[in-house]
């Protein structure tokens, strides 16, 4: 028989970036999703294309009263203040709890208070300048860097001499997101944009999420635009396929990227221009550096790595 402490936790959840919750299901435990009978924004499930496997299931609203559960992980405001006090029983608010951060604060980037204040409750934040941002208060804390596994094989091949960026919702979310940036940028270089709503800014639209890999293989360099939010994940799905990585030295990438090694961050946009011309130029060297952005990525944002540190998580807060 399997001793307590080894069995997987049973976790209820919500929906709310679906590739970390892929990424998320590969560990050892078994998770449920809140979902309701209209399929309503951050309600509708499993659908699309990722393998999501049987460790994940959905937890349909009028059930939810009924279902056990071992621990709730809430990962925005709304789940946190909203959610959890109005779906859950009182037995399953008394469960215990972990609060996902995903972005750094978007008012003040160092003076905002973070909105959940319990002794109670592990805030996990997802890099380390996050957590750096956030006045965490009086909530205990801890970083759980990213990890990332393909859903399906992809190997960089860098024949388009194009660059990539990924960006849902560009034109909506403005300058934070590097809109003004990335406008600039096409100007100047062939570059190519794709995510939701990407066709707003003359983009090719959404590319669903086991096909971007391979959609992205064919690129010369993944081109990242964004300014001020978390590392986004589509720059380690773009380092794990191999592409070299350009972006803004700001946030955690300044981290993750190492100029002339793995790919070129700077806080001059011209001088990101003058990089991806160069590997426009010489696809030797757009191949290297992205060997090494593959090799950086396996070493620090494995989906090992990333397991074990939730299932340390998990069992603390649930032991």
């Amino acid at each position: 028989m399997q001793p307590e402490s080894a069995r997987p936790l049973r976790v209820l959840t919500w929906h709310v970036h679906g590739n970390y919750l892929y990424y998320l299901t590969r560990s050892a435990h078994r998770f449920w999703v809140v979902t309701d009978a209209a399929r309503s924004p951050g309600y509708a499930g499993l659908g699309g294309r990722l393998p999501w496997g049987e460790r994940v299931q959905e937890a349909p609203l009028e059930r939810l009263h009924a279902m056990q559960f071992d621990c709730v992980l809430t990962q925005c405001q709304r789940n946190y203040e909203i959610d959890r006090m109005t779906q859950l029983s009182d037995a399953q608010r008394r469960l215990p709890h972990i609060h996902l951060e995903h972005d750094p604060p978007q008012e003040h980037p160092t003076n905002t208070r973070h909105f959940v204040q319990e002794r109670s409750t592990l805030l996990v934040h997802c890099t380390h300048f996050n957590a750096l941002m956030w006045d965490s208060g009086i909530t205990p804390t801890r970083v759980i860097e990213h990890g990332v596994q393909l859903p399906k094989p992809a190997h960089y091949s860098g024949h388009r001499a194009r660059g990539i960026a990924v960006v849902n919702h560009l034109t909506q979310r403005g300058r934070r997101l590097g809109a003004d940036v990335f406008e600039s940028v096409r100007a100047q270089v062939p570059l190519d944009l794709v995510g939701m709503a990407s066709h707003d800014a003359g983009g090719l639209g959404e590319i669903a999420n086991d096909e971007l890999a391979n959609t992205m293989a064919a690129y010369r360099f993944f081109f990242n635009p964004i300014r001020y939010t978390s590392l986004g994940l589509s720059v380690i799905e773009a380092m794990m396929v191999g592409l070299p990585i350009i972006g803004l030295a700001t946030t955690e990438m300044v981290t993750v990227v190492r100029n002339g090694v793995n790919g070129f961050v700077e806080t001059n946009v011209a001088a990101l221009v003058e990089h991806m011309r160069r590997l426009l130029a010489d696809p030797a060297q757009a191949r290297s550096l992205g060997e090494a952005a593959r090799r950086a990525a396996q070493e620090r944002f494995n989906i090992g790595r990333f397991a074990a540190d939730w299932d340390a998580a998990f069992r603390e807060v649930a032991g």
